[in-house]
């Protein structure tokens, strides 16, 4: 294939650690797999990151630094067959003395249980060196048996500062482009475009340069790249680690009481189309969760924006998404309600037979009442302010405080009508 037809960023992927861009934490001089690399010796290790980061790239790296053969699968693609295809292979060249291969599997967190399974003999034995490349978090998508068998190494977006280095390399160094005088007069659009993916930052270099190269000169600034790439897709992926990145990021916007960041969030997913019910659903725990009765209406609000999110859609169910995400955001917070169910679980789960006190005992038979079910029971109703001091608890846990009511003005009001009550059984 000639190399005109060759995508720019497959011409530019790096043969060499030196001509790596990026990930300096891994593999500059002082980063986790330098001296791993340089030893000769490479471990079987996940690489997890966003794409367009270099996991590939740096798994062929790895395959060329230690002259080692080098295997390579998508796990779109192919199956178990493949593997035990690949694995028979080694083992036959390690009869002869060769080196254990790398096999790299792309998209490993695609893989089923099964498939994972299937790797589990030869990565314990050494038969092949395995490097998984996921965007999805393998904690999640990983069996526990072949994750604890690997290193897992983070690989970063790109900054700034690298991807305007590699676009300028692939400007002067590029077989096709050098021949011409190409220029970065501006790079905000073109980095915006590319979210911190070197892949897509070179397809968009390129895109620009084939519509707008029509002589030997070409200055890009903004205005063509906005011209060129009308819509800037959003980084974020319904199905995957992104996803949960934004929500919990929406979430502890709400808690941390910051309604610029709730709706700067909540804007994102938006344009990503997200669920917008899904999205109401985690207002709805976030206002019992971190408001709770600090201000009991926040989950009515929350309950009234998934009705009405039902109703409208998009794109009308954005407005009223902003407006429960900022009201949640701005009320004040408790997790009073969410830590007192924590802690009776906790004690429940640790005394799971704690036996029911006689006096609070269902007795709806004779036999029942003969063994002093419900003896001694006292109806609030008929007491002075519909209270009467009794122990509802089992006996083990009298005085065992589960509800410790927030500093807010309502839970305020709550704490002393606890220790009006309960102030001699409990420390209120």
């Amino acid at each position: 294939m000639s190399q005109i037809n060759i995508p720019l960023a497959e011409r530019m992927r790096p043969k060499t650690l030196d001509a790596y861009y990026g990930q300096q934490h891994l593999v500059g001089s002082k980063g986790l797999l330098y001296s791993v690399i340089k030893s000769g010796r490479i471990p079987s290790m996940i690489l997890w990151g966003p794409p367009g980061v270099g996991k590939t790239t740096l798994a062929n790296i790895f395959s060329t630094e230690l002259d080692r053969p080098f295997y390579a699968l998508s796990a779109i693609n192919s199956g178990v067959k493949d593997l035990r295809e690949v694995i028979s292979t080694a083992e036959r060249q390690h009869l002869f003395s060769k080196p254990h291969p790398i096999l790299f599997i792309d998209e490993i967190h695609r893989f089923s249980k099964s498939q994972q399974d299937a790797l589990l003999g030869a990565v314990e034995k050494g038969v092949i060196t395995l490097v998984g490349a996921t965007t999805e978090n393998p904690s999640f998508e990983v069996i526990p048996a072949l994750l604890s068998r690997m290193q897992v190494y983070v690989l970063q977006q790109l900054k700034e500062e690298e991807l305007i280095a590699l676009a300028n390399y692939a400007l002067d160094n590029d077989i096709h482009l050098n021949k011409y005088s190409i220029t970065l007069a501006e790079t905000e659009s073109l980095l915006k475009y590319s979210t911190g993916d070197a892949r897509r930052l070179l397809n968009c270099l390129e895109l620009v340069i084939n519509k707008n190269l029509e002589g030997q000169i070409l200055s890009i600034n903004n205005e063509i790249v906005e011209d060129t790439i009308q819509q800037n897709m959003v980084l974020y992926d319904k199905t995957g680690d992104q996803h949960y990145n934004v929500i919990s990021a929406f979430i502890k916007s709400i808690r941390g009481s910051d309604p610029n960041a709730a709706v700067y969030y909540l804007a994102k997913m938006v344009e990503a189309g997200e669920d917008p019910l899904f999205i109401s659903r985690r207002l709805i725990i976030s206002a019992s969760e971190d408001i709770g009765l600090a201000n009991p209406n926040a989950l009515l609000m929350a309950n009234q924006c998934f009705q009405a999110v039902h109703q409208i859609g998009y794109p009308e169910a954005r407005i009223i998404l902003s407006q429960a995400a900022i009201y949640l955001a701005m009320s004040p917070k408790s997790n009073a309600s969410y830590m007192a169910i924590n802690l009776a679980q906790s004690e429940v789960r640790k005394n799971p037979n704690e036996p029911i006190p006689l006096h609070l005992r269902n007795a709806p038979t004779k036999l029942m009442k003969q063994l002093d079910y419900g003896a001694n029971y006292k109806y609030a109703h008929d007491h002075e302010n519909n209270f009467v001091d009794m122990n509802y608890m089992p006996e083990y846990l009298n005085g065992h405080k589960f509800y410790d009511p927030g500093n807010n003005p309502i839970e305020e009001k709550y704490k002393n009508k606890l220790a009006q009550n309960w102030g001699k059984r409990f420390d209120y």
